[in-house]
């Protein structure tokens, strides 16, 4: 992935990994709260909670390649009146320390946080073990958890800034690779609310995380068939907007859902629960289709799994064309 790339109004996009919005915000948020305290997992390089050990080395809990047990000592922490952020990688966290975050934190909503890092299949060489395509399935289904996947530094910055000074748990899940950073610090980030990205009246495309940027091109491409699309932004997978994913199935009549996760049970299951309850329309669903990951290049590992503006711009077709028959 290049440094700088075409912006689609013809300006440079500059690109940096979502990661980086979580360092940064932790050793923001540091300084305007001491309760606030950092749990690694022998990763805090990768995850940037780095940062925030070399700021606060007070306040920074190393644990080695032990997530249950370090999900135990943020319940602990919580209830001492800290607000807690466990850092590892989402396939870590949401597979060894499932049953932690389950029975200790959400069954007694705690206030702990969740930094869920290398989400998605652009994690790229480190592989299927690293990849993290399972945790927004396991982090939406238990009750009290918040679950967010932002699309890029800007908004990962907010989302972390917004789960501190929120009381309950929280998981928030980002990436590995620089992405574009298509938002900026003005635009508005409320949890549990879409941001409309571009308006149209044909379908609408839904996405869900880091990807935005490939839905952004789809978009384009779209029009460029004569094809009207709107674009949701939808960083909250729970609470998800039900008004927003509603009024895009009455007035747009068919969509596509867009995400770097298993499509069983992830971000477009969660839209597809509203469509049927609300207004039930054609749907299409981006994301990956029931494999693990694989090593590579993330462009390569895109277009290997069908995650490209060219996919989604197929998958749209696919949708209007059923929409067309219903």
């Amino acid at each position: 992935m290049t440094a700088t790339e075409p912006q689609l109004d013809g300006t440079e996009i500059k690109w940096k990994p979502t990661r980086d919005g979580y360092g940064d915000a932790l050793v923001e948020m540091g300084a305007l709260d001491e309760r606030i305290v950092v749990l690694g997992a022998d990763l805090s390089d990768s995850t940037r909670a780095l940062w925030f050990w070399k700021k606060y080395p007070e306040r920074f809990f190393e644990f080695g390649i032990a997530e249950q047990n370090m999900l135990n000592a943020a319940a602990g922490l919580s209830l001492a009146g800290k607000i807690p952020w466990v850092s590892t990688y989402g396939v870590f966290v949401a597979g060894r320390a499932w049953d932690q975050i389950r029975t200790t934190t959400c069954y007694s909503k705690l206030n702990v946080k969740i930094a869920g890092a290398h989400g998605g299949i652009s994690v790229g060489p480190d592989g299927a073990t690293h990849q993290a395509l399972e945790d927004v399935a396991t982090m939406r289904v238990l009750p009290n958890m918040v679950v967010i996947v932002p699309c890029d530094y800007y908004e990962t910055k907010k989302a972390v800034i917004w789960a501190c000074k929120y009381v309950g748990p929280v998981y928030v899940r980002f990436g590995r690779e620089p992405v574009p950073m298509v938002t900026g610090p003005e635009d508005p980030f409320e949890m549990g609310k879409a941001n409309l990205v571009h308006d149209g009246k044909d379908l609408t495309i839904i996405n869900n995380g880091p990807i935005l940027y490939e839905c952004m091109k789809a978009v384009q491409a779209l029009k460029a068939k004569g094809i009207s699309a709107r674009l949701l932004n939808m960083h909250t997978v729970k609470p998800i907007d039900r008004e927003a994913i509603a009024a895009a199935a009455r007035e747009t009549g068919a969509i596509v859902t867009v995400e770097e996760h298993q499509v069983q049970a992830g971000f477009g299951s969660a839209v597809a629960e509203v469509v049927v309850q609300t207004h039930a329309v054609p749907m299409r669903f981006i994301g990956i289709q029931d494999r693990f990951g694989e090593s590579g290049n993330p462009d390569e590992l895109f277009k290997e799994f069908g995650l490209t503006a060219a996919d989604i711009v197929r998958a749209a077709e696919q949708v209007l064309e059923a929409k067309s028959r219903s």
